[in-house]
């Protein structure tokens, strides 16, 4: 029986261990794929640490197989890097379960979400784009629309967790792909994973990269497994690490300033004109944390700014068919 889990281990923290051994208890399983990010991550961000180290750090815990996640993936939205992952692990076709952790500790309510999404009812469709017609970003009116269709102020809370709305995107994917994989839950406690703050032993990713970002990192070692937290002692004695996205910050302006806006109207989760915001943007100062507050606002996100400018690092174009059709992004 094999267990499947998709993550970015960025880095591989004493959570993750948790949620392994946990997900392992549950269903029974002997062994473990999982499908990890590599070095650019969902949120439009860089990785601490190469795939390699994070690969290391991940057999170093248990894992017996490590897959990378595309970068075509592994820097898009919510919906596309569920789809990607789960497509490489239904095409295994050796992985019995997926095991994921959420917020919400029940299936039943994510169910009903994901059959939503992926049914896209006509009154559900017409709720979304009255609510994307009032100028809110892509998720917000997802939620309000999925809130509305629903008639249930409940999924409020619902909707508000990050890692639940990854696992609605997994189970929807599942759907798509007419997986036999299960999925399994482990609720992930009071640690929110994008609390910067030392919470004890089990510490969010993002405090770990805050400990290190800002070199205060005494309680490093007591947030991380032995062997992880070995290996990325050596990575940082070496300089082998990337604080945040901003170490691309030259780069990156350079390489906007020098793009016409019929290219960057090219790039993902660009429409409605934002590339002219993008350009003004980059013309108009050297920082990057100030390019992006200047783009963002309630209709486009901190997060989709920075993926797209993943995209323009990167090379990555919006296709005619495929992942980069839609013009909205979900977070």
């Amino acid at each position: 029986m094999v267990l499947g889990i998709i993550a970015e281990y960025n880095p591989f923290h004493n959570g993750h261990l948790y949620h392994l051994l946990k997900s392992k208890e549950l269903t029974k399983d002997n062994y473990v794929v999982a499908i990890i990010g590599g070095n650019f991550t969902q949120r439009g961000e860089a990785s601490l640490v190469d795939k390699w180290t994070k690969c290391e750090m991940a057999l170093d815990n248990g894992v017996d197989l490590v897959i990378e996640l595309p970068t075509l993936y592994s820097v898009s939205s919510a919906e596309n890097f569920a789809d990607g992952a789960i497509k490489i692990l239904n095409s295994l076709k050796i992985v019995d379960h997926i095991s994921f952790g959420t917020e919400c500790e029940e299936l039943n309510r994510l169910n009903i979400l994901a059959n939503t999404l992926f049914d896209e009812p006509k009154e559900y469709k017409l709720f979304l784009q009255s609510e994307l017609d009032k100028g809110l970003s892509f998720p917000k009116a997802r939620e309000n629309a999925l809130i509305e269709y629903l008639n249930d102020f409940s999924y409020r809370s619902v909707l508000s967790g990050s890692n639940n709305i990854l696992a609605i995107e997994y189970l929807k994917a599942l759907k798509k792909h007419h997986s036999k994989i299960q999925p399994i839950l482990v609720p992930r406690g009071n640690t929110n994973h994008l609390n910067k703050d030392y919470t004890g032993k089990i510490s969010s990713s993002t405090s770990i990269r805050e400990m290190i970002k800002t070199g205060n990192t005494r309680n490093l070692k007591s947030s991380m497994t032995p062997s992880s937290y070995t290996i990325l002692k050596e990575e940082l004695s070496k300089g082998h690490f990337v604080r945040d996205i901003s170490d691309f910050e030259k780069l990156i302006i350079y390489n906007l300033r020098n793009s016409n806006f019929d290219s960057l109207r090219k790039l993902p989760d660009v429409s409605e004109g934002l590339e002219h915001g993008i350009k003004k943007a980059a013309n108009s100062t050297n920082s990057l944390y100030d390019l992006i507050s200047q783009v963002s606002s309630k209709r486009y996100t901190e997060t989709r700014i920075k993926r797209i400018l993943l995209y323009s690092l990167l090379g990555i174009t919006r296709k005619r068919n495929g992942y980069f059709q839609k013009n909205y992004s979900i977070y």
